[in-house]
């Protein structure tokens, strides 16, 4: 059985982590929920050696020139710069992955159609040296965002 790489990993780690700590804490802000949360990002951190954020705040190295919606951010994550990040975003807008294909689409990306899933809520868009993948529902976004072989 062929072993995921390092990256993929790293962010199936992160997904469960911030899955996990959504279910253990509900959606109320309290001092129970903050401190599952800064366990599960320490670690996360420990564990990837990158930087997990439920919090709401992007990576501090996430790329400038991958546009995001505005909205509030329940999970990050990056991988040290080089692997990649991960961002959960929920906006107020009824078709927030619309919203992200626009601005990635205004910010000069393109879509990759031979590896978009419409019908599954997912898209995969290029440019500004990096591969992005959409996936959304409502008003919530995933990014998963990959620097491009230069």
């Amino acid at each position: 059985m062929p072993t995921l790489p390092a990256t993929t990993r790293a962010v199936i780690a992160v997904a469960i982590a911030g899955v996990t700590a959504s279910l253990l804490t509900g959606c109320f802000a309290n001092p129970v929920e903050e401190l599952v949360n800064r366990s599960v990002e320490e670690a996360v951190e420990g564990a990837t050696g990158g930087d997990v954020s439920l919090t709401g705040e992007l990576p501090a190295d996430f790329p400038t020139e991958v546009p995001v919606i505005e909205g509030k951010i329940g999970l990050s994550a990056g991988a040290g710069g080089t692997e990649g990040w991960i961002v959960a975003i929920t906006s107020s807008s009824n078709d927030a992955m619309a919203e992200a294909a626009a601005a990635l689409e205004a910010a000069g990306y393109t879509e990759d159609t031979s590896v978009s899933g419409g019908e599954l809520g997912a898209k995969v868009y290029t440019g500004s040296g990096y591969l992005v993948l959409l996936a959304g529902e409502g008003g919530t976004v995933s990014y998963t965002v990959t620097p491009t072989a230069q």
